[in-house]
């Protein structure tokens, strides 16, 4: 009786459109008072320890380095590089709005900036060379959805977290699948073209910036996320460490090189940084409380138990993995989903040979694709501030390229080797 009243109030409260937080912390204490009220005092003391982790410093950081990125004109620099890299395709904005993701992707560490960021700049240029609307957001769309994915990610740090897996090997487990997701993206987008005749808008530079420019300032931007992943991939720095330099080269640049950064920005973008860190952080304290009370119950055990009674193969189990994941998508954001499934499911998977780092990168690619899924979306909800299209009207042009998307997840959740073996380079 008590375990559902805590899935009853969690799932009312989360369809009435009640904050994710509220939803965990009003199920949690409504379990505690029911079996043990007494439990109920200790709650606050749990909300903090699940906060209270070294790891965790990394988060903000990131957060604040992305918000520099996109003030300082890295973003703008990293679309003029993509335009020189793609320079010899006819019609090539859609590829470019790839190939910028790829890149911002591996700086950024959010997918929903990576859409503001590469939409409001994106989105109106195919505007102009004639591309439809529909089609330039939701190809904008499908490719932000691998700023989670190609490392640094921010919710590898939460998954890292809860898991205890290594960030450096959770990075380089995304780095395959994100790079196959970019590159089918870009065969999609030769398809999409030449069966729509996409190809024949010409498409013009209209920029003054040249290939030496644009080569030159592409490349300081891209010497950020080789700051990051490398430093922590060969032990120069913490994760920790990596994001407070990564901070300190995003301000260099936006400030000193590329001069569009200002002192008077900061409180802004400081101010975007708090409440960007303290709504993923009080969802993290509050799944704490949720995910104690699930161990308590065993849930991890008795849903072990009940899937080996039902003789399930592995395929089945992992086909069943994808599928919640991306249920779920459709009205979690990605936060929420990594913390509620892993203390859930992590063991269950490990019981069947999927190793940590694989069942990272499945929840990645997952959430990912439910960025992009409505009724909630938060990639959808970003690009409809900028595209002003409904949700519905983003997805149904999105889904051809979200289609690569769901081709990678199925890959990662049979082909253990795409995420293992990088690690192991790494090893030796």
């Amino acid at each position: 009786m008590s375990m559902v009243a805590l899935f009853l109030s969690f799932c009312g409260l989360s369809f009435l459109g009640f904050p994710i937080y509220v939803g965990l912390g009003v199920s949690s204490i409504c379990y505690l008072f029911i079996t043990n009220p007494d439990f109920i005092a200790m709650v606050p003391q749990r909300i903090w320890a699940g906060m209270e982790t070294y790891i965790m410093i990394a988060l903000p950081l990131f957060i604040l380095a992305g918000e520099l990125m996109n003030t300082g004109g890295i973003t703008k620099r990293i679309v003029d590089f993509s335009l020189q890299v793609v320079r010899p395709i006819k019609g090539g904005l859609g590829e470019v709005s790839v190939v910028s993701s790829m890149i911002l992707s591996g700086i950024s560490g959010s997918s929903v900036a990576d859409t503001s960021a590469i939409g409001s700049v994106m989105i109106p240029a195919m505007q102009k060379k004639g591309f439809s609307t529909k089609y330039s957001t939701g190809l904008v769309v499908a490719a932000t959805t691998l700023g989670i994915i190609i490392p640094p990610s921010i919710p590898m740090i939460t998954y890292s977290m809860v898991s205890g897996a290594s960030i450096g090997s959770l990075f380089m487990a995304g780095l395959v699948p994100g790079l196959l997701i970019g590159i089918f993206q870009l065969i999609a987008v030769q398809i999409y073209k030449r069966k729509n005749k996409l190809y024949l808008l010409e498409q013009k530079r209209d920029t003054d910036v040249t290939f030496l420019q644009a080569t030159k300032e592409g490349i300081l931007a891209l010497v950020m996320p080789g700051i990051i992943v490398v430093s922590i991939l060969f032990g120069v720095a913490t994760a920790s460490e990596s994001a407070g330099i990564a901070v300190l080269y995003a301000f260099i640049l936006g400030v000193f090189v590329f001069k569009e950064l200002k002192i008077s920005d900061l409180p802004r973008i400081i101010k975007m940084t708090v409440m960007s860190t303290s709504s993923i952080m009080i969802i993290i304290g509050f799944s704490m409380i949720f995910g104690w009370v699930m161990s308590m119950e065993k849930i991890p055990d008795l849903l072990a138990q009940f899937l080996e009674s039902m003789q399930l193969s592995k395929f089945w189990i992992l086909l069943m993995l994808d599928i919640f994941i991306l249920f779920l998508g459709t009205f979690l954001d990605v936060t929420p989903i990594i913390l509620l499934i892993t203390p859930m499911l992590l063991p269950v998977a490990q019981k069947i040979g999927v190793d940590p780092l694989q069942f990272g990168a499945i929840l990645m690619v997952g959430s990912a694709i439910g960025l992009a899924t409505p009724p909630l979306g938060m990639c959808l909800n970003a690009a409809n501030k900028i595209s002003k299209l409904s949700i519905m009207e983003i997805f149904r042009a999105a889904w051809p390229f979200l289609l690569c998307d769901l081709i990678v997840l199925l890959m990662v959740t049979f082909i253990p080797e795409m995420t293992t073996i990088p690690v192991s380079w790494i090893a030796k």
